[in-house]
């Protein structure tokens, strides 16, 4: 059997890391790029050229169903679990949680196939009212409830914008002015509170509001996400729903903070332990089917009978939680009828016999590998005095070509060693940006200039470094196994510490010299803020860097994507010299599916395969 890969040029002038920040793929079986037809008996499927001219064809498309179908489809995100009906806190923001809160909850927009915006007008719709300043007036469907038939309104919004801890719940804590305040709420996020310092503005339990942004916001459409329902927070912490509302709008701290510890946690779950239904209702086309949460093994959700939008095209979506290794496996026994597992030579290998069965597809992606350091006292590349040429010595004995070539190339033969980070190298401003802010310093091996680096520290060797990751995971273990045999001759001694909760654990608390993991992007310009920002959410090592916080305030605060472009060559020359960490390849997508399976369009972006499930209908 042949593939077909489609190496789509995405048409972006820049390309962030993702929605709130970046979601973290520990299997990085990751995104995709354009559309495919799930439809075609075809064993091998490829993906039109996204930016064709129609800016609506990576959205969803109208299928005319007029009644959902009998039966189940199934898919797989990777081993782990469902863990919090929240998928918004810092620990629960993941690829396992977002693929169910994906399907559990609405929006004024979501991700197209090639990282377009798309605007759900059947949730409700934006208006751009000015733009200096920039306002934005948001108008919920009328017809918009949550499954307990609960209106979906500004209460809502206003509770999201309050957990995204603004000044008045945690003073000092979003503009980094005290380095000792702590959030109240354990958002994944502060942008909208720093954005928009004023927060929604409208009648309590009103279908409409308008946000008033500090400056001019180039991801504007994206920035207004789904949210929790201010209801279910509110009467669970003893509060009348708007009661909860108004305090928000008169800045009520006190009351506010009331809600934090169940909005934090109250939605935490025991494996397999179902919640009841009237705790967790959903404002998108699928619901949690009571009695149907396997642990470890499988989730059911249902069709939402009081979703108001297109018709699901199948009943039930079962989540199967199968790792990499097992994915091929459960699709050729029906056990599952969708897979994106990593691709390795072993993956193609085994989807090429099993033949016209199934449908294999490839595509660009907008998800990529890369070593990050931990800045912390506790690491050796943290050191103030000796640490970035500890860092310098150390990428200069990373393979980053051996691992392209072995473990990548064979797969897909166009990969190449990526040397960016927000810009892939698929888009047409790459070359521009790479140009301008690196001179290849570290593409090839230089085990001679790495010793003498770590000479002039007067560090003593073998220097042990902890280069973590999340096990179970066949191409990290390899890529870490290259690192090792090739740095152990500079000095280090690369002690591997993956752990199956490695990000949920080691990370947060720093127990790391170099965290292997994938950003799973999509077609944001400014969300790489959150990750390479002194006061990021998601900047898990602690870099700080003052021309980095200044170019993303330039960026993140005018439509001009000339000043876009320019901005993000000063970040990423400012991580290049400073070392943030290194960037390694952009991951080749590859997915399979049952062939009877139609309506599967495989997207460049986090949202992986199953972004459009609720189409998904057996033929």
């Amino acid at each position: 059997m042949k593939f077909r890969r489609t190496t789509a040029s995405l048409g972006l002038v820049l390309s962030g890391a993702l929605l709130l920040g970046a979601c973290t793929s520990p299997e990085p079986g990751e995104p995709t790029t354009t559309p495919t037809s799930g439809s075609s008996a075809s064993p091998s499927a490829s993906a039109t050229t996204p930016g064709s001219g129609d800016v609506a064809a990576g959205c969803l498309q109208d299928l005319g169903l007029t009644e959902t179908a009998d039966g189940q489809v199934s898919f797989t995100p990777g081993p782990g679990d469902w863990e919090s009906y929240n998928a918004l806190t810092a620990g629960t923001y993941s690829t396992y949680n977002s693929a169910v809160a994906d399907r559990m909850f609405g929006g004024f927009a979501y991700f197209g196939t090639d990282g377009t915006t798309c605007e759900d007008t059947d949730f409700g719709t934006m208006e751009l009212v000015s733009e200096d300043p920039m306002v934005i007036k948001y108008t919920i469907a009328d017809d918009a409830v949550w499954s307990d038939g609960t209106p979906i309104t500004i209460n809502d919004y206003l509770l999201d914008w309050a957990a995204q801890n603004p000044e008045f719940i945690a003073p000092g804590y979003v503009n980094g002015e005290d380095e000792n305040a702590e959030a109240v709420f354990d958002h994944v996020s502060t942008s909208m509170s720093e954005y928009v310092p004023e927060g929604p503005q409208g009648e309590v339990g009103s279908k409409s509001f308008t946000l008033e942004y500090a400056n001019p916001n180039p991801d504007w459409k994206i920035m207004v996400g789904s949210t929790m329902p201010a209801h279910i927070v509110a009467k669970k912490s003893g509060l009348e729903p708007d009661a909860l509302a108004q305090a928000v709008l008169d800045r009520d701290a006190e009351t506010v903070k009331k809600v934090a510890e169940w909005w934090n946690t109250g939605w935490t779950l025991a494996p397999g332990q179902m919640p009841a239904a009237e705790d967790i209702p959903v404002s998108g086309p699928y619901q949690p089917k009571q009695g149907a949460w396997q642990a470890g093994n499988s989730l059911t959700l249902e069709v939402n009978p009081a979703y108001w939008g297109p018709k699901p095209a199948t009943k039930d979506l079962v989540v199967r939680y199968i790792p990499d290794a097992g994915m091929v496996q459960a699709l050729q026994n029906g056990d599952v009828m969708a897979i994106e597992p990593q691709a390795t030579i072993d993956t193609v290998g085994q989807l090429e016999q099993i033949g016209s069965a199934i449908t294999v597809h490839t595509f660009s992606s907008l998800t990529w590998e890369h070593l990050d350091f931990n800045f912390r006292e506790n690491s050796v590349f943290g050191d103030p005095e000796n640490g970035l040429k500890l860092r310098q010595a150390f990428a200069l004995c990373v393979p980053r070509q051996d691992i392209v070539d072995t473990l990548i190339k064979p797969i897909a033969e166009d990969t190449v060693v990526m040397n960016a980070r927000e810009v892939f190298p698929f888009q047409e401003n790459y070359d521009e940006v790479v140009s301008a802010a690196y001179d290849g310093a570290y593409d090839k091996v230089d085990i001679e200039a790495a010793k003498a680096l770590i000479a002039e520290t007067g560090v003593t060797t073998p220097i042990d470094i902890r280069l973590g990751y999340r096990s179970g995971n066949e191409r990290r273990a390899n890529t870490v196994a290259l690192i090792t045999a090739s740095c152990k001759d500079a000095g280090f001694n690369i002690v591997d510490v993956n752990a199956t909760d490695f990000m949920q654990v080691a990370v947060p608390a720093g127990d790391y010299e170099v965290a292997l993991f994938a950003w799973a992007g999509s077609g944001q310009i400014t969300s790489g803020q959150n990750i390479y920002a002194s006061t990021g959410g998601q900047n898990f090592g602690k870099f700080k860097n003052d021309a980095v916080d200044e170019a993303w305030q330039t960026l993140t605060g005018t439509l001009d994507t000339a000043v876009h472009l320019e901005q993000v060559k000063i970040i990423e020359k400012e991580l290049w010299d400073n070392l943030f960490g290194i960037p390694l390849y952009a991951h080749p997508g590859i997915a399979a599916t049952d062939a009877r399976l139609t309506n599967v369009r495989p997207t460049a972006t986090q949202s992986q395969l199953w972004w459009n499930a609720q189409q998904w209908l057996v033929s």
